[in-house]
């Protein structure tokens, strides 16, 4: 009865939109990874989403997790990194140089913590709502010398036998997608994907349905939208949790809400904070299943920050909260990392975003890691 009540209390909604905090989970084993990375998101952006939704003294989903980290974001060669370089860190352990996916500065193949996580038979996945050859997705599953090579990304992907791919970016699969191009070598990967065991959705209403070991979501073109006929973060979550969670050796999965960025690099604040509070939703999807199924860890953290947000009093009131950019671009600082399961306390402390990929790995029995191939 006890165990239900605790639940009943995490798991309720407080009117003001923010939540309980999550308890710990009593468990030493950890058979699977829930990975959220909120693209842009630093510690100010979750700061403006919080007092928003709730007020100076309410608490995300995020920051009701019992174990907090502050992780460092540079990359090989600068000291502000890009997604592209930040994903790698995050994936493989290993530092590149920006604009890189998947490779050392001088060209090797760094093994990504989900490829290791594939070869130990456990199911892998990659949510995200931006195009699934964007950047960020990409640094988990493939290895390109400059993250434009999307039309290589997409063939990587498939090759790497990911088991849930949703995201957008459709028009890297085809040789025509309308007004957004397409593929330069006319080919059909989507044609090929089916015939390789991979069941193909293009809307909300086939996503419900899905219910392959192997599921291409590609539900835009270019990057989502946000609108129906679209699923939104939160349904891509739940449906790659349910199918991934099939899986009798657990899974890896990376869920990125990648428009958090886009708002930040255009000073949008209002976009900024909503698409925090979705990512937060989705999260929660993450946290219920995590205490379900207690053998799972959730972490939720960013490759950078963008923007230079800063909150500052407002003139007219100093309970009131102003909102101040100092850039378009990324910046340098130090991004938060949360986690809840167990096996969580280790993401506590001041780290590299190199360190979180093994930390990972760690985690789940990966032998040999970090690693580099020819």
């Amino acid at each position: 009865m006890r165990n239900v009540l605790v639940t009943l209390l995490v798991v309720i909604v407080i009117l003001t939109g923010c939540r309980a905090a999550s308890p710990s989970v009593e468990s030493s084993d950890t058979t699977s990874v829930i990975l959220c990375i909120g693209d842009g998101m630093g510690a100010a952006q979750v700061a403006a989403a919080r007092i928003t939704a709730g007020g100076l003294d309410c608490k995300l989903v995020m920051e009701g997790m019992p174990y907090v980290g502050l992780m460092r974001t540079h990359s090989a060669d600068s000291a502000v990194t890009d997604s592209a370089a930040a994903a790698t860190g995050l994936a493989s352990g290993i530092k590149t140089n920006n604009g890189m996916i998947g490779i050392t500065p001088d060209g090797k193949k760094c093994v990504t913590v989900l490829e290791a996580a594939r070869d130990k038979s456990m199911a892998t996945g990659l949510v995200c709502t931006c195009g699934i050859t964007h950047a960020t997705p990409a640094g988990f599953a493939a290895h390109v010398r400059h993250r434009k090579m999307e039309e290589t990304i997409a063939e990587q992907l498939l090759e790497n036998r990911v088991n849930v791919l949703f995201g957008g970016g459709r028009k890297f699969f085809l040789s025509d997608c309308g007004d957004t191009g397409g593929r330069k070598d006319g080919r059909n990967l989507i044609d090929a994907a089916v015939k390789n065991g991979y069941e193909y959705i293009e809307d909300a209403q086939q996503l419900r349905s899905a219910d392959g070991r192997y599921v291409l979501g590609l539900f835009e073109c270019g990057p989502l939208t946000g609108q129906p006929p679209e699923p939104n973060l939160v349904e891509l979550t739940a449906k790659a949790i349910e199918i991934l969670s099939r899986h009798s050796r657990g899974f890896f999965l990376m869920v990125e809400a990648s428009q958090i960025d886009w708002d930040c690099h255009a000073n949008n604040i209002d976009g900024c904070i909503e698409k925090v509070l979705v990512f937060d939703k989705a999260i929660q999807k993450a946290v219920d299943f995590a205490l379900a199924d207690r053998h799972t860890v959730v972490i939720v953290t960013a490759d950078h920050e963008t923007g230079g947000l800063t909150l500052q009093t407002a003139e007219n009131n100093k309970l009131d909260v102003a909102f101040k950019w100092s850039t378009k671009g990324h910046s340098g600082a130090s991004v938060p990392v949360y986690a809840f399961g167990p096996g969580a306390q280790i993401f506590s402390g001041v780290y590299d975003n190199t360190e979180l990929a093994k930390r990972i790995a760690g985690l789940l029995g990966i032998k040999e890691f970090p690693k580099v191939t020819e």
